[in-house]
């Protein structure tokens, strides 16, 4: 007969998942990627490493959950901002505010989140959220151009180079213990007149 796990121990079994998952996710925000080994979340645990290895055969395995699980967070802050109401270029500078502000409050997390050598499986998921960031940003350029706000333009092209070129010029601020925070408001600048607002037309 096939060996079948009570109620509570699957509880059990949960939260000590859900701990270990947390202990991750508190490793890679505060040391990075390259710090976040199996041991050094088992420790943060308090669990075994046999133990992590139990819920996750793999650095990689354990990484891919962890990125999943915050970068969706950060992509639901973003996609608020995008939905918010007010006009295209207001919602354009909702994202990037939302955007780059979350990042400079976690600069360690954003780093490793954004450009941190990580493995291929991690990797993937970065590649797909930055699919659902472009895809979130390029709305309300889509709209503003609908709109004759803003100059006809591929929406999809224009957002997918302004997340490069952002993530690109975060990742100076982010490499610092205290990031400067006058970089919010320039790179804001940066993205409105890239996508033609009228207020920086001819600035």
């Amino acid at each position: 007969m096939a060996y079948r796990r009570t109620p509570a121990i699957q509880e059990r079994l949960d939260a000590q998942r859900d701990t270990i998952v947390a202990a991750a996710i508190a490793q890679l925000t505060e040391e990075g990627y390259a710090a976040c080994s199996i041991a050094a979340v088992a420790a943060r645990a308090g669990v075994a490493t046999g133990t992590v290895y139990r819920h996750f055969s793999s650095k990689s395995e354990l990484a891919v959950l962890i990125f999943r699980t915050v970068v969706s967070r950060e992509v639901e802050a973003v996609a608020a901002a995008a939905a918010a109401p007010g006009t295209p270029e207001e919602r354009v500078r909702a994202v990037i505010e939302t955007f780059g502000g979350r990042a400079i409050k976690a600069p360690r997390l954003s780093a490793a989140l954004l450009a941190e050598l990580v493995d291929p499986a991690v990797e993937a998921e970065r590649i797909a959220f930055r699919r659902a960031f472009r895809d979130i940003f390029a709305q309300p350029i889509a709209d503003g151009v609908a709109a004759g706000v803003l100059p006809d333009q591929d929406p999809q092209l224009t957002a997918a180079a302004l997340i490069g070129a952002g993530t690109e010029a975060l990742l100076g601020p982010l490499g610092t213990a205290h990031p400067d925070p006058a970089t919010l408001p320039h790179l804001t600048a940066f993205v409105l007149r890239a996508i033609g607002a009228p207020a920086y037309a001819n600035s």
